[in-house]
């Protein structure tokens, strides 16, 4: 118990300190030089704002989903109920491979469409309409998965509107549809070494709502459903929902309770298309200027290994202080199912990190049944606190020394809750020749842009556990795809077929039973047949689809904006760095052409009139509920707290708890591993 005693040594001092600074931090929570600490923090009541002058209203989510396609309208309701002009900041998330390309603003009575602008113009452009006192808004892109609303002058009595569009491909893995509509971002930890590009990143300092403090908006989801064949297996695993069935092929999924605020977890929808070669095929869609083209080919069958090499598994798990508690239990029962099926001639380790990096052995040990159980007891004895130090994890597991004639795989275990993905996937990507690397994201709302960037970097493949009950089914999964991948060497050629700008370019082992996916233009009269080759665990495989029996839709955009984001996507999200300048200058052009976002275009919408006399706003940030099952420790830096006691108050249980995982500070900095 001496480490108990220790922070609680620690906890006088630190409770003092708070007393002093924490009418400072009410006060300007991004310090005197107005620079963010990049630090989420708690928005309590008494720090001078209340709760209910918060502008976002409501929030209406409406989904159509065509087969694969999804074609996704957000519309965002703004209203101004105080006495004094406002100007609104709003982080939400979205799934990571969506493409957004429209957006639109309604304000008494004008609607604008949004145009889309160079990010630095657009910018300029939205400050210049701010200070000049017209309504305007700007949607900036942040992450592939995570973006930004301003909205200026919102006068007292408006109600503002604004509509998002946009369009993406839903995954299919082992013949099951998943859509995930994501529906609030979760805390970031912004290390203390995180580069200095970083640090604009002021989206990270964003304010949250403490556990329990009902959100003052609503939150509706329609979900629209036509694929054509008859659908089956249709389950939402997040939320309850009613099925209005208005044929075999057709369905309308609504929230069942609407009173239930839904806006605090991922929307997950799953289905099944039936029939003979559902998801194969190829899909042509004709224009003035470019034809494109979606090709989707199902796998073969997996087969089992006759032969499976020996292994090593490093699985690093994260025990910071946003995976406490139920994201950690999860964890752990994972863990325990993954460490328990190792066969005995395979090695592992298990390397564990929050601010520090602890791995439970200084080399990978034989999966025996010793082994096992120290591993077992060793997860057991966690409890979560501190930051997301990943990088150095990772570099620990990297480190271990390598073991002859035995294939290395990496392992994370996280919810995924940091500001560094970067720094993550170039590390990745640096040791590809030493490891392939799959992904665990543990909760409601993850971090997909960053799970699900560590397989595509890693060559590997990526799963999300929700909860324990799924971490059996889900481990199993892993070991059936990292010791039976369904297919190698996968080639595409073109046959009497004139076809340019396939995306993507390289196509990496397939482990899991998904589609081969690729999105191209072509030339000419479509002609010929594409033929995919490649090996399996039985021999050769070889499919052909002739291009005579493609489906032609010429009126169809969603291809068009696909094939753009899937060019982004290859440029920016997991390859390129942002200091290239052909990279930026590719990737301003494609967002300019195709009317999309892109880390270096956005959406900017100004009124034509001076609604704003004064120029005088109140700037105000819209609070974000935690997610769901997430623990208050995820937000432990930064914390902007009321200068009325009550507001005190209220952060002492989340200090204690802080004081009883740490020896050096409170929240985010520091644990001890036991």
């Amino acid at each position: 118990m001496n480490w108990m005693k220790k922070s609680l040594r620690c906890f006088v001092p630190l409770f003092l300190w708070l007393l002093v600074s924490s009418a400072v931090q009410a006060a300007d929570p991004l310090g005197e030089e107005g620079d963010v600490t990049l630090a989420p923090y708690f928005l309590l009541e008494g720090t001078g704002t209340a709760l209910e002058s918060f502008p976002l209203k409501e929030t209406d989510v409406s989904v159509n989903i065509n087969g694969v396609i999804a074609e996704t309208y957000v519309t965002q309701v703004y209203s101004n109920t105080g006495e004094t002009p406002i100007n609104a900041s709003y982080v939400f998330p979205a799934s990571t491979r969506v493409s957004v390309h429209g957006m639109t603003m309604e304000i008494g009575d004008e609607r604008i469409t949004a145009a889309i602008k160079e990010k630095e113009e657009a910018r300029q452009e939205y400050e210049r309409a701010k200070s000049q006192g017209k309504s305007a808004s700007v949607l900036e892109q942040q992450r592939p998965n995570v973006f930004t609303m301003d909205v200026a002058n919102v006068m007292p009595g408006d109600t503002v509107r604004i509509e998002l569009h946009y369009t993406e491909m839903i995954e299919t893995v082992d013949g099951t549809c998943r859509f995930v509509f994501p529906t609030v971002a979760g805390p970031r930890y912004a290390s203390p070494t995180v580069p200095a590009s970083m640090k604009t990143d002021q989206w990270i300092a964003s304010p949250f709502l403490r556990n329990g403090t009902e959100p003052a908006e609503q939150y509706h989801i329609t979900v629209n459903l036509s694929t054509g064949v008859p659908i089956s297996d249709l389950v939402c695993s997040s939320h309850e929902v009613a099925i209005d069935w208005k044929a075999k092929d057709s369905a309308r999924v609504t929230l069942a309770n609407p009173q239930e605020y839904a806006g605090n977890r991922d929307f997950l929808l799953s289905y099944r298309l039936t029939g003979e070669d559902m998801g194969c095929g190829l899909i042509l869609t004709p224009g003035e200027e470019e034809n494109f083209f979606l090709l989707t080919m199902q796998p073969p069958e997996r087969f089992d290994a006759a032969t499976v090499p020996s292994r090593e598994y490093l699985f690093v798990l994260d025990v910071s202080g946003s995976m406490d508690g139920y994201p950690l239990e999860t964890a752990k029962e994972l863990i325990r199912n993954l460490v328990t099926g190792l066969r005995t001639t395979d090695r592992f380790n298990v390397i564990l990190f929050s601010d520090e990096t602890v791995p439970m052995a200084a080399i990978s040990l034989p999966a025996t049944q010793d082994n096992v159980q120290r591993a077992v007891h060793f997860i057991d004895m966690q409890f979560g606190g501190g930051g997301t130090e990943m990088a150095p994890a990772l570099n620990t597991a990297l480190a271990l020394p390598v073991q002859e004639n035995t294939a290395r795989s990496v392992i994370t275990i996280t919810d995924g809750y940091l500001s560094g993905e970067k720094e993550i996937f170039d590390l990745i990507r640096a040791n590809l020749n030493t490891a392939s690397f799959f992904s665990f994201g543990i909760g409601s709302s993850v971090n997909r842009y960053l799970i699900e960037g560590i397989a595509k970097a890693g060559l590997g493949e990526s799963f999300v556990v929700t909860d324990s009950l799924e971490a059996s089914a889900t481990a199993e999964r892993f070991r059936s795809y990292i010791e039976s991948p369904i297919l190698t060497d996968i080639r595409v050629s073109w046959q009497g077929f004139d076809v340019y700008d396939v995306e993507p370019v390289n196509l990496p082992t397939l482990f899991a039973s998904r589609p081969v996916t690729l999105f191209g233009k072509w030339r000419g009269e479509p002609s010929g047949s594409v033929r995919i080759t490649g090996m399996t665990g039985n021999g050769p495989y070889v499919c052909e689809i002739p291009v005579s029996q493609a489906t032609v839709r010429p009126d169809d955009q969603s291809v068009r904006y696909l094939w753009a984001r899937k060019r982004v996507e290859r440029l920016t999200d997991y390859g390129c760095s942002d200091t290239d300048p052909s990279v930026k200058a590719q990737v301003t052009s494609l967002g300019l052409k195709y009317t999309m976002m892109t880390p270096y275009t956005s959406f900017v919408a100004v009124t034509e009139t001076v609604r704003n006399k004064t120029g005088q706003a109140d700037d105000v940030k819209q609070p974000l509920p935690l997610p769901k099952n997430v623990s208050e420790l995820a937000v432990g830096e930064g914390y902007t707290v009321g200068s009325e006691p009550d507001g005190l108050l209220l952060l002492l249980p989340a200090l204690l708890a802080a004081a009883l995982c740490s020896h050096t500070d409170y929240g985010r900095k520091g644990r001890r591993f036991l």
